[in-house]
């Protein structure tokens, strides 16, 4: 059994068509067409982020405006025969020629910083409000509403009661704000959108085409496949790996659940189970490194610091989840009593690494370059040339019939593209545009060229919900940064956490997870780290660790009904209810609620300096501390949550694990004194019942 059973553009298309609200490319007549517009959106992107040619404020103007054009372009061909079709189309060529209004009048804006002329607010009025009906036609109404009571306390707050109200803005000063200056609809999120996460974007879309799909699932499968509840393993394992490159969970699900998920049903997990391991799994992806989420590197630059403390601070953590997946599958699957899948049917890890090996060199690179202390925009540029290299070259070395010249080929391939560290981005992209010009002009190379092309028009497609939610949620930024009502926000936080920093955590999880019902992880995180990131700083937690906080109950808020996008990605594959695919997936997820709590009390648990515990060990020993505490606290809570351990849990037992559990998550070393000797007499006893309850039934047997 091999995972090529994949068709990596059929995942590509579907997972795009998924995150667009089923949107995919429409009716034949236009395709060709929004193909173009998405090729040349991505063919820009790429040059400004190699050259940076242009301003930062253009770039993201003309960013959002792209975004726009292939938004309401791709609603005009999904409507072709209806008149609404028309409206449609004139709106995205409105919108894009709007998106030029920076580059055109760049010099004029500058002189007239703090001064809007009519036209300014007149443009500006047009693309606040594009942006509010891409963000409904996207994302359903959810969002805009609650950026639309943003906008609307920007203007009239003035007259609500004390604390809540402001001093008094015209909307000519709102518009200034959303619009003209960098802290709106152009601000941070735009910037990181149009910069890193579109590139990064690129990247997993060149990868998935290239084959690595099949290479995650050969390899997860053949390492855990055959073992009890492999087939749920392999999703796992290999969504884990899928994080490495793709930090969407959307795309995740439906690129890889459309292997495992049939192959989890088909050994005897429920539909629902499934569907809520998938979804799960997939949503560990945005905090993987090396290629995290769209989150990651907003936080990146909102916090001003490099996209590798981020990675660092993530990298405990998202092991800890897939650690807790891996766990809750293999305790579910011991309940139920499912096997794994026929060693013999399982491919050769080995023998799928030796034939994929070439496909890891770039995200190997791309690591390299992280680590060696490159930009983010940087190392995900040369990581897509070099993706973009194997791509082109692939077909070229299997034309060659000797093996010494295919191996001397990707010799000379790889010397040519090293040079990029003494000479720069521009030695890669010259390698790609000789690897384009000789498949232009061999047989075959066309249709390599073709899937490169198809590549970077999906790319773009696939840009498309992050861009809308990040030029939305600007809206929200602005206005807070206009009003300074950020610090009154906080001021709740800080109050209620100077009875109880545990009772400011539990209020800021319950407001992602609220707010996660109806909105995606990147507003969910902007709103609610612009909140309770300062609140939290008050009462001692630091920073990145409460932002990884907010950051990480985002991700579990996209796993919450009603909304859960994973889980309704994964609803067509599996064939069963959305909403029941969530609740499983919350189940699933479930022991992972600890990690950011036990984060906060120990921050040496995302690798950050401070805290007693650090002070008074040591920072070494103070991580395998807690992350031993972490790893038995997972563990108590999974047979918690599953009623499973080595045999069956009963009620009362449950109850004893679960406060075990709960002891270990507070930093208080009575308590962790306590959870320790608890867990180990729960364990204890539960061996000592499973051989009783054994030897029993032995004597039963032989007294029969």
């Amino acid at each position: 059994m091999s995972a090529e059973v994949i068709g990596h553009p059929t995942a590509v298309e579907e997972s795009a068509a998924v995150e667009h609200g089923g949107m995919g490319w429409g009716e034949p007549g236009g395709r060709m067409l929004l193909k173009a517009v998405a090729f040349i959106f991505s063919a820009f992107q790429i040059y400004t982020a190699a050259y940076a040619s242009l301003p930062s404020s253009v770039v993201r103007s003309l960013h959002v405006g792209f975004l726009l054009l292939l938004l309401f372009g791709l609603t005009a061909n999904r409507r072709r025969g209806d008149w609404t079709a028309i409206l449609w189309a004139a709106l995205a060529v409105v919108a894009f020629v709007a998106g030029l209004y920076h580059w055109i009048f760049y010099a004029d804006l500058i002189q007239r910083a703090g001064l809007p002329t009519e036209m300014d607010l007149a443009v500006g009025v047009l693309v606040v409000a594009l942006v509010f009906l891409a963000g409904f036609r996207l994302m359903g109404p959810s969002l805009p509403l609650i950026c639309l009571v943003f906008l609307l306390y920007g203007l009239y707050g003035e007259y609500l009661p004390p604390p809540l109200d402001h001093r008094p803005f015209g909307y000519d000063q709102i518009i200034d704000t959303l619009y003209l200056g960098t802290e709106g609809i152009y601000g941070t999120p735009t910037y990181v959108s149009s910069t890193y996460i579109f590139l990064f974007i690129l990247f997993g879309a060149f990868l998935e085409r290239a084959g690595m799909i099949s290479l995650f699932t050969d390899v997860a499968l053949g390492t855990v496949g055959h073992t009890r509840g492999g087939p749920a393993k392999v999703a796992v394992v290999a969504s884990a790996f899928m994080g490495t490159i793709s930090g969407s969970g959307v795309a995740n699900v439906v690129a890889v659940g459309q292997f495992t998920i049939p192959l989890m049903k088909r050994f005897g997990f429920r539909a629902a189970f499934a569907g809520g391991v998938e979804a799960t799994a997939s949503m560990g992806g945005q905090i993987m490194p090396p290629v995290m989420g769209a989150v990651a590197f907003i936080m990146a630059e909102s916090l001003g610091i490099p996209y590798l403390q981020v990675v660092e601070a993530a990298i405990v953590p998202a092991i800890l989840y897939f650690m807790t997946a891996f766990w809750m599958v293999h305790l579910e699957a011991g309940r139920l009593g499912l096997l794994g899948v026929p060693k013999e049917q399982c491919p050769n890890a080995l023998a799928a690494l030796r034939k994929g090996w070439f496909l890891l060199l770039p995200l190997g690179i791309l690591v390299y370059l992280l680590l060696a202390g490159y930009t983010p925009l940087y190392a995900g540029t040369i990581g897509l040339g070099l993706t973009a290299m194997i791509v082109l070259g692939a077909p070229i070395a299997l034309g060659m019939g000797a093996a010494a010249l295919r191996i001397a080929f990707w010799i000379a391939l790889g010397l040519m593209s090293a040079a990029f560290l003494a000479y720069g981005i521009g030695v890669v992209i010259a390698v790609v545009a000789l690897l384009v010009l000789i498949n232009a002009v061999r047989k075959g190379g066309r249709e390599t060229l073709k899937l490169c092309g198809e590549a970077l028009a999906d790319g773009a497609r696939q840009a498309l919900p992050v861009g809308i939610a990040c030029a939305l949620v600007g809206v929200i930024i602005g206005v807070l940064s206009l009003t300074g009502s950020a610090t009154t926000f906080a001021g709740a936080v800080v109050a209620v956490g100077q009875n109880s920093l545990f009772a400011s955590l539990l209020l800021t999880m319950l407001i992602c997870l609220i707010l996660g019902m109806g909105i995606p992880t990147i507003p969910n995180y902007i709103i609610t780290s612009s909140i309770a990131g300062p609140a939290l700083l008050q009462l001692g937690v630091p920073l990145l660790v409460s932002h990884m906080f907010v950051f990480y109950f985002g991700i579990m808020a996209d796993l919450t009904p009603p909304v859960a996008l994973a889980a309704f990605a994964a609803a067509p594959i599996a064939r069963e209810s959305g909403m029941k695919i969530g609740l499983q997936a919350m189940r699933v997820a479930i022991a992972g609620f600890a990690v950011p709590f036990m984060a906060v009390y120990a921050p040496v648990l995302m690798l950050q300096d401070g805290g007693p515990l650090a002070e008074s060990i040591g920072y070494t020993p103070a991580v395998l501390y807690v992350l031993l505490k972490a790893v038995v606290a997972i563990g108590l809570w999974g047979a918690t949550a599953v009623g499973f351990l080595l045999g069956p849990i009963r009620l009362w037992e449950r109850a004893w694990a679960f406060i075990a559990a709960v002891l270990l998550v507070a930093a208080v070393p009575l308590t962790d004194t306590a959870g320790f000797i608890a867990a180990a007499a729960f364990i204890a006893w539960h061996l000592w019942s499973r051989r009783s309850a054994g030897g029993a039934a032995t004597a039963g047997g032989r007294g029969a």
